[in-house]
């Protein structure tokens, strides 16, 4: 079988199945690139027919919404544009703030930054448990109708809160971590997504970098937000690269790379689901556009599902700080410490 290049729909638009994640541009990841690289980046993404284009105003706290504006918006309508509120700076610390005030605060920052009137998919980043979801996606309703985005969307969110804001406002999107080793949407949020015609879009889809064949056995970088995480921490790491090591062997068996293998995976599970995948690279780039034309077979996925059940990787996937911040599903059993 082929993945379909086939446009999928997210909400109202329509868009190429794999988009482009823009964090690590400008945040949480190492090594960032140089500015000239980083837009060059960009500009190559969208010559390369990517039309979807994801950032959020906590990253490099507003940083890469500035990328963004300096470098894309002068070919505004060749592609769908998503950042995100709620989640961002607060005291100096990464902080939630879904009330209504700092929701629209954040938007008016959002569109300064990005150099737009008017941005297509606007998420809640997260859900504040201070303040019902009725009220943040409320001041996103009044957003919508004062014509400031086009459409709303959730970010790793329960199907519980899902439907609680889908009866306020049509829900467009929900983005979530998932991946042959992040499985959580797989409880309940894809079926509920699929019942409310609403998109899912997958982030760190290549495994936050393991299915690349970015990590090895000394981990990451002293400084990148994935040295917090249990998983990327001894003794799971080395679990864990275990199973990368496993995994690549069925990729190589397929002809393909890693990062294709999972990019191709999670874009089979649902039609209705698009990546996005985030690169400094043009070469990785490119390499995950051309999942799009690979032939992988029946056997192949099933191979990925054999291996990566559930409970196979070793670890949490968020430190517990992190994890309270996160409304997702989890599976029975799951370490989340």
């Amino acid at each position: 079988m082929t993945v379909s290049p086939s446009p999928r729909n997210i909400g109202p638009f329509t868009v190429s199945p794999i988009g482009l994640g823009c964090m690590n541009l400008s945040h949480a990841y190492l090594p960032r690139p140089e500015p000239r690289q980083a837009k060059k980046l960009l500009l190559h993404a969208l010559d390369q027919g990517v039309d979807f284009f994801d950032t959020a105003a906590l990253y490099g706290f507003g940083a890469n919404e500035e990328l963004l504006g300096h470098t894309l918006m002068g070919r505004r309508d060749e592609f769908v544009l998503a950042s995100k509120c709620v989640l961002g700076g607060k005291g100096g610390q990464r902080g939630l703030d879904g009330s209504p005030q700092a929701i629209a605060a954040t938007l008016e920052g959002s569109l300064r930054r990005l150099n737009v009137e008017h941005i297509d998919l606007y998420y809640l980043h997260r859900l504040d448990p201070n303040v019902p979801i009725e009220e943040s996606v409320g001041a996103l309703v009044r957003a919508v109708e004062a014509g400031k985005i086009g459409a709303i969307g959730l970010s790793e969110m329960s199907a519980k809160t899902l439907r609680r804001a889908h009866a306020v406002h049509p829900i467009a999107a929900m983005q979530t971590e998932y991946s042959p080793w992040t499985r959580n949407a797989e409880v309940a949020v894809l079926d509920a997504c699929v019942e409310l015609g609403v998109g899912f879009v997958a982030f760190s889809p290549v495994a936050r970098g393991v299915f690349a064949g970015g990590v090895g056995p000394d981990g990451v970088p002293e400084g990148d937000i994935r040295a917090t995480m249990p998983r990327f921490q001894s003794p799971h790491l080395e679990r864990n690269l275990e199973l990368a090591a496993q995994f690549k062997t069925i990729a190589d068996q397929a002809g393909c790379t890693m990062a294709q293998l999972s990019l191709a995976w999670v874009l089979s599970r649902r039609a209705n689901i698009v990546v996005i995948p985030g690169t400094t690279s043009e070469v990785h780039l490119n390499e995950n556009l051309a999942t799009l034309t690979l032939p992988l077979s029946v056997e192949t996925l099933a191979a990925v599902d054999t291996l990566l059940t559930f409970e196979a990787v070793s670890g949490p996937r968020y430190p517990k700080t992190a994890q309270a911040q996160v409304d997702t599903e989890t599976w029975p059993g799951e370490p989340l410490e």
